[in-house]
């Protein structure tokens, strides 16, 4: 029997499909566990030596980062809270005032 061609023609069954976690086809049918992400384990799988390339993959700042970006932002502002904007008109004009006495 060979290894190459006539090997290949006989592979038509799918040991793993999509992963309900993280979307790879990763979840091994008859085992019940994710490769990729171990599913349904709570943690996460992730090797930080010789896995880092991959770890960079899917770590923070890689989606959306819905809350992080708005904590980013208050962080640039020192977390103020209960402070109020100027109108922008009041803004408006007091810049063409600067403008007119200069």
């Amino acid at each position: 029997m060979t290894k190459g061609t006539t090997s290949f023609g006989k592979r038509h069954n799918k040991s793993h499909t999509l992963c309900r976690r993280c979307g790879h086809r990763s979840y091994h049918i008859q085992k019940k566990t994710c490769s990729q992400c171990a599913y349904p384990a709570a943690k996460t799988r992730k090797y930080r030596g010789w896995g880092m390339k991959a770890q960079g993959r899917r770590t923070t700042g890689t989606g959306r980062m819905r809350y992080l970006k708005v904590v980013q932002r208050r962080f640039r502002n020192g977390f103020r809270e209960g402070t109020k904007p100027r109108p922008k008109a009041e803004k408006r004009a007091k810049q063409v005032q600067q403008a007119q006495a200069a």
